[in-house]
């Protein structure tokens, strides 16, 4: 078997192996091609920068790397790493590191970063073994906002440029897919929520999907939480959080109050490169 860079290797060969890799994991993943396909885009992925192990002309194995100046480090952010059910117990995840890693060194990478499942512990162990250390934990969450919510605001639809992010809160507790430098790049709208005149909170959406990529109060006060709710479930009631850093217990404990539920927790991990 022989690790190479994925720049050569067709998307669809590479959703093949992703999908095969991901079909028992701890959540049902999206099967949709298009899906990754703007998602990885937003992120950043490089594929040039990315790895694969192959069997022959076969992909088995892959870390899927999205690259981008994070702060303070041009960091190297895992987007998916996964190997093919029978190629397992190999170690191949370590060997692609092994390889990747002097590669990323050349082109100035000086950090990685990945999330991984917290359940998932063989994989926390392998990461551990290349020298990842967990640096965050988040939690995620998903339903219905099932409050009865009769709350005064105004919402306002605004544009990514309009969003003051230098001093918008929490900014720093972001995991990659929701910090500004992705959002810039995917399919989200942007709403600001103000009572009487003055902006008290924001939230940033899909409403198509649900998906909140950020959402911030900026006085913690049930007040605010609950026209931030108000508002949000004005857009729409089904929706889904990544990710909130459980060093946010009041964020926590109103997502949890409006109705939705925990469904799965992370940690983020990071190895700085020298």
């Amino acid at each position: 078997m022989e690790v190479k860079y994925l720049g050569d290797t067709d998307f669809d060969v590479i959703m093949e192996c992703f999908l095969s890799a991901f079909e028992n994991y701890f959540v049902k993943m999206p099967i949709d091609h298009d899906f990754y396909r703007e998602r990885w885009e937003a992120a950043g992925v490089q594929y040039n920068l990315s790895y694969g192990m192959f069997d022959g002309d076969k992909l088995v194995g892959f870390i899927i790397n999205a690259i981008d100046n994070r702060p303070g480090y041009l960091t190297a952010y895992n987007s998916g790493t996964g190997v093919i059910p029978k190629y397992r117990g190999q170690r191949i995840v370590k060997s692609i590191y092994d390889y990747a890693i002097p590669e990323l060194l050349k082109n100035g990478i000086t950090k990685c970063q990945l999330e991984v499942i917290t359940e998932n512990e063989k994989a926390i162990k392998s990461y551990e073994g290349i020298g990842f250390k967990k640096c965050k934990h988040y939690k995620c969450f998903k339903g219905e906002i099932t409050l009865n919510l009769q709350s005064d605001f105004d919402l306002k639809k605004v544009s990514y440029n309009d969003m003051n992010w230098e001093v918008l809160p929490n900014q720093n507790l972001y995991s990659w897919d929701n910090q500004k430098e992705s959002l810039a790049k995917a399919n989200f709208e942007y709403y600001q929520v103000g009572v009487e005149g003055k902006i008290q909170s924001y939230f940033i959406m899909n409403s198509e999907t649900g998906y909140i990529a950020q959402l911030e109060v900026f006085k913690d006060s049930p007040l605010q939480w609950l026209s931030l709710f108000s508002a949000i479930q004005s857009i729409n009631k089904d929706v889904r959080i990544n990710n909130i850093d459980d060093s946010l217990t009041s964020k926590i404990n109103t997502v949890t109050s409006a109705g939705l539920k925990n469904t799965v927790n992370q940690y983020e991990m990071e190895l700085y490169l020298k």
